[in-house]
């Protein structure tokens, strides 16, 4: 008998009551979300909800005690994490993992290619597919004017834009962007909201973020996840007034 879930036609991400126990403490508790595919889904939770660990389990860097997580129709429920990365799910940290010593240009290169070396990356040169996703991820992030600079050197807006971009350039079917706005300016967090709602579409797009009025700028629907379980889910007008929402995490007010 065929135990997969029915994801249903377009589902990019099925995550099927998931969870994992640490020591007794359950993290994440029997939690179902489906993601389709082009969607961009923002995820929400105060501190300590269980909106890091999922990600964690989703990208493998963190093994599940319970449940599955499909990316569409491949169930990749506890595999190592270079494995989930390989089969198209890209993860966007908070601290931007970039090549600092390379340039731009360079890390661009670097994404193109797949390879996992950098000196071997470099002296592979890039298919005719890869360079054209390089040039619209240049046109995209806006660093035009900053190829041939040290990555190192970038402002930190810039920084988050160029390992979006290689994300992007490694064609990753699935992204999750862990807080991309954290540390950023007002004028910094704009563009990026710019970029985002560039890529609904045509990327599947997992956001965690405390920012709201960049959650406003993106958002179509959001899931929110409260001491590792779902709360609520739906557009930003129901999670707005949702009894529930208002007093486990936005407080009396709404949201702000």
């Amino acid at each position: 008998m065929d135990t997969t879930p029915n994801q249903g036609r377009g589902a990019a991400l099925t995550v099927d009551a998931l969870g994992v126990d640490f020591g007794g403490f359950k993290a994440v508790d029997g939690f179902t979300m489906i993601v389709n595919d082009g969607e961009l889904r923002v995820l929400l939770g105060a501190n300590g909800a269980g909106k890091t660990t999922l990600m964690d389990l989703i990208s493998g860097r963190t093994r599940s005690t319970s449940g599955s997580v499909y990316l569409y129709d491949k169930n990749i429920t506890n595999w190592e994490e270079h494995q989930i990365a390989r089969a198209g799910v890209g993860r966007k940290f908070q601290i931007p993992s970039i090549f600092r010593e390379l340039t731009v240009a360079q890390n661009f290169e670097v994404a193109g290619t797949g390879e996992p070396s950098v000196l071997k990356n470099l002296r592979l040169g890039l298919s005719a597919g890869a360079k054209a996703r390089i040039e619209e991820v240049i046109e995209l992030t806006g660093l035009e004017d900053v190829l041939g600079k040290r990555a190192g050197d970038l402002s930190h807006g810039q920084m988050q834009w160029l390992e979006l971009g290689m994300l992007i350039i490694q064609d990753a079917r699935v992204i999750l962007l862990d807080e991309p706005t954290a540390g950023m300016t007002q004028a910094e967090t704009l563009k990026t909201s710019q970029i985002i709602n560039r890529l609904k579409g045509k990327h599947t797009i997992l956001v965690v973020e405390h920012d709201m009025a960049f959650v406003r700028e993106i958002a179509s629907k959001i899931t929110v996840m409260h001491l590792g379980k779902l709360l609520a889910e739906g557009p930003m007008s129901e999670i707005e007034t949702n009894p529930a929402v208002k007093e486990a995490y936005l407080g009396s007010g709404g949201i702000h």
